[in-house]
């Protein structure tokens, strides 16, 4: 029986220092796997996220980018296309500073940050699409899924807000005190998603609380298999232009620690500004690399 061998790296992301930030998994060459062998190796690999990379249907284009958490595939996500745009840039030097990935959430740009000495330090991505507000949820649903009061609950800016980018996230202004008791309640997650969202759909909580342009956050997303992630680009860049459609300007520029409550401290650096089709983002950060190695199937 014949054996394929797909190379893949691991590495930090949103972070300077190894085992800090988000930990991804990138499938270098990822041609000629099967969907069904894509998710397991995600599942193996246990991360956030997974990404799989795969030659682009456009050749202007730097790669097709598919995009696997624990359980099921996204069409975008943050911190995978950051860490994998970092990768990238080491391996094809000739692609150049800006590079392309198709998802199914649409074109994804993404913009290589270099040392002095041209080395790749990390990257800065816009989300795929502009910002949609999908509705809002009851203070007294959110506050019980992850463990607070409805007083815990900040609403002067905007109540428990669903909104995306291209990956859909439930918003949650609470205070600092009540961002470090969080604590997600898995019954009542199951029983808000069915109640709110239907049976089975993705509830995927984002905390914050904010001082101006800085940011604390947390995001629990349980029933998609993780308990809590130590940095959600693809959130915080919803949280991007969620605040400027709220707060008003042309332009936003926030800065965000995430993870710190998981051993994991994050540093996320993100934009919002009015385009002509809405209110975009993009959100930016460091990487670290950590392991290579190969899956043999």
């Amino acid at each position: 029986m014949t054996t394929r061998s797909f190379p893949y790296v691991t590495l930090d992301v949103f972070t300077d220092t190894r085992f800090g930030g988000n930990p991804l998994a990138v499938f270098t060459a990822a041609e000629g796997l099967r969907d069904a062998e894509m998710q397991s190796l995600a599942a193996e690999m246990n991360y956030s996220e997974t990404t799989f990379v795969l030659p682009p249907a456009d050749p202007a284009n730097t790669a097709r980018v598919r995009i696997f958490h624990r359980t099921a595939e996204m069409p975008f996500a943050g911190h995978p296309n950051v860490g994998t745009g970092y990768v990238l840039a080491g391996l094809r030097p000739e692609a150049g500073d800006v590079l392309r990935f198709e998802e199914i959430a649409g074109l994804v740009e993404i913009r290589i940050a270099r040392d002095a000495t041209g080395n790749a330090v990390g990257a800065e991505i816009d989300a795929p699409q502009p910002l949609t507000v999908l509705g809002t949820l009851p203070v007294a649903a959110i506050a019980p899924c992850i463990g607070l009061v409805p007083a815990d609950l900040v609403t002067t800016t905007h109540i428990p807000t669903r909104a995306s980018v291209g990956v859909d996230f439930t918003l949650v202004e609470v205070t600092h005190d009540a961002l470090a008791r969080a604590l997600p309640d898995i019954a009542t997650y199951r029983r808000v998603a069915e109640a709110h969202l239907g049976a089975g759909d993705r509830l995927s909580i984002f905390l914050y609380a904010r001082d101006g342009n800085s940011i604390r956050a947390r995001m629990f997303s349980p029933l998609s298999g993780t308990w809590e992630d130590p940095a959600t680009g693809s959130a915080n860049a919803t949280l991007a232009a969620l605040l400027l459609s709220i707060l008003g300007g042309d332009e936003a520029r926030f800065d965000v620690t995430q993870g710190v409550e998981m051993g994991r401290p994050s540093t996320l650096r993100l934009r919002a500004w009015r385009a002509a089709n809405g209110i975009r983002a993009s959100v930016g950060g460091s990487c670290v690399p950590v392991l290579r190695g190969a899956a043999t199937l």
